[in-house]
């Protein structure tokens, strides 16, 4: 299987997207839009600053978890990780987005 990003509705009529890894696993999980729109923009920005480490944050959680953000152009987040259980384990998550977003179809779960 290929990589993807999952575009999804919420419970509460907004939207939000998942990329997916080749074997399904969440690599980066979108805010929540208002619009449709909205997240197809988001979408297109993670494609576009994949491949720019330097807007990727390495982050630790409250309980000592390493995570990451992936930053647009203007400095919004525009996705975050998963928690990881190592720093090399986050390191190769972003390697993953890097490799991953440009080239990842869309899965429409909207309809």
């Amino acid at each position: 299987m290929a990589a993807k990003f999952a575009l999804k509705k919420t419970s509460n009529g907004k939207f939000s997207f998942n990329l997916l890894a080749g074997n399904g696993q969440v690599i980066l999980t979108s805010e929540v839009y208002e619009a449709k729109a909205g997240a197809s923009n988001g979408i297109a920005s993670v494609r576009k600053n994949a491949a720019d480490v330097a807007r990727f944050d390495k982050l630790q959680a409250k309980d000592g978890s390493p995570y990451f953000t992936l930053k647009a152009t203007n400095g919004q987040v525009i996705g975050q990780s998963q928690m990881y259980s190592s720093e090399s384990a986050r390191d190769a998550g972003i390697a993953s987005v890097q490799a991953n977003a440009p080239e990842a179809a869309l899965d429409d779960q909207t309809a």
